[in-house]
């Protein structure tokens, strides 16, 4: 048996091909993702196989390779690009006498080092037990076992079930502590809802340039690096949209291939912006090779989250790395916005997003004069509340007469709840 080192930077990295050659841009982000958790590395090792290894998920032969690396840079850590089972993560640990991190771990790990707020910290915690949940016979191989015999019957079980019943207990308190902070989310969607100031999501595959589109449209300082993963907690900003009113703008985490369901399970609540939004803007990085691969990524995760049927504009990010792309914008057949060309970097065709925004959202409004008698104050104060009332003028019976714009259906809700109100459509 090993003692388990509590660290170690310099990595070697594992990537086989299972079942045909992988893209060479797959490669390359693996090695991002190393260098965002802080790793080292300092070898790299692939290959290829029809079907994983039952036992050390690559061949004896490969591992023998992973294990002279491994003594040559004196590594500490070895990265697998793939997930693996908790047996075979134990097996290769034994053999090649260090930790050895999954592609699962990895992202977690990256995870834990990025959350900032209390709700981002619980959710990464959580997903890490879950992982962590099915591991725990690795920390205790000299106890994993009872073993029969006089003197040899252990506390190898007992530890185990020890380990595994303060985990649940954990876990179970963490799940309650999100169920807090899931309601006081809730409750500021309804304000919002209450309020009719639309939300619109930010979603998109991991370094397309969210968080530097975000700060362009709302004058915010949210980090942004080139890097995977530079922001993970969701940040909201109001936005105006010139004389149609505002709406919230919500920056989420960004997605990546094979996003470990831990992740997509804890993160649910937080994604719930998403799910609930009234648009999403899907940013795609239109300078990367892998476009199509990361937009179906993309919408891979937003269909397990429930948000597939969100409507969904595609904005191409990044067309400053590109002299041959101009801003532009492309619609569909009903003549609505689906795709648009800019750069948040330069600015360049942001305000074409902008058009867009108010274009969507001015579609389903209806411009219209309200007559209120002296009796209506509350709805009066209510319009002035959604923030709707572009004029007002007294009248001489004591009442007001109020130029509004509402959404269509919030117009046609109004109507029912106040019968008898007369109003002037404004063309």
């Amino acid at each position: 048996m090993f003692e388990r080192p509590r660290s170690g930077e310099r990595a070697v990295l594992v990537q086989v091909d299972i079942g045909g050659p992988t893209d060479p841009e797959q490669h390359s982000e693996f090695q991002e993702l190393a260098a965002s958790a802080g790793a080292l590395p300092v070898a790299r090792v692939g290959g290829s196989r029809q079907a994983p290894d039952p036992r050390f998920f690559i061949g004896r032969g490969k591992v023998e390779e992973v294990l002279g690396e491994v003594t040559r840079h004196e590594a500490e850590l070895v990265i697998f690009d793939h997930p693996l089972s908790p047996s075979q993560e134990r097996n290769l640990e034994q053999t090649l006498k260090c930790r050895v991190v999954d592609r699962t771990g990895l992202i977690l790990d990256i995870f834990a080092q990025r959350a900032r707020s209390f709700e981002g910290k619980l959710q990464v915690e959580l997903a890490q037990l879950r992982h962590l949940s099915t591991r725990l016979v690795r920390g205790w191989t000299h106890l994993e076992r009872q073993k029969g015999g006089i003197g040899l019957r252990g506390p190898g079980e007992t530890q185990l079930e020890t380990d595994r019943r303060l985990l649940n207990r954990r876990i179970a308190q963490i799940r309650r502590r999100l169920e807090k902070v899931d309601s006081q989310r809730h409750q500021g969607r309804r304000a919002r809802s209450r309020a009719e100031v639309p939300t619109v999501s930010l979603v998109g595959y991991t370094n397309a340039g969210k968080s530097t589109l975000f700060n362009r449209l709302t004058d915010a300082t949210v980090y942004a690096a080139d890097q995977l993963f530079a922001t993970l907690d969701p940040t909201l900003r109001r936005v105006e949209l010139g004389g149609h009113g505002e709406l919230v703008l919500a920056d989420t985490v960004g997605f990546i291939s094979h996003l470990p369901h831990e992740l997509v399970a804890a993160f649910r609540s937080t994604l719930q912006e998403t799910t609930e939004a009234a648009l999403l803007l899907h940013v795609i990085d239109n300078a990367s090779p892998q476009r199509a691969v990361c937009i179906h990524e993309v919408n891979d995760v937003l269909a397990q989250i429930g948000a597939s049927e969100v409507p969904q504009i595609e904005i191409y990010n990044k067309i400053d790395l590109d002299d041959d792309v101009e801003p532009r914008v492309e619609r569909g057949e009903d003549g609505l916005v689906r795709r648009i060309w800019l750069s948040a970097a330069t600015g360049e065709g942001v305000g074409l997003l902008r058009q867009a925004l108010e274009e969507f959202f001015h579609q389903e409004r209806v411009h219209r004069v309200l007559h209120l008698g002296p009796e209506d104050g509350r709805l009066r104060a209510r319009l002035f509340e959604a923030g709707r009332v572009i004029a007002e003028r007294t009248t001489e019976e004591g009442g007001w007469e109020l130029e509004v714009e509402l959404p269509r259906r919030n117009y046609d809700r109004l109507l029912q709840q106040e019968s008898g109100l007369e109003a002037r459509r404004i063309a």
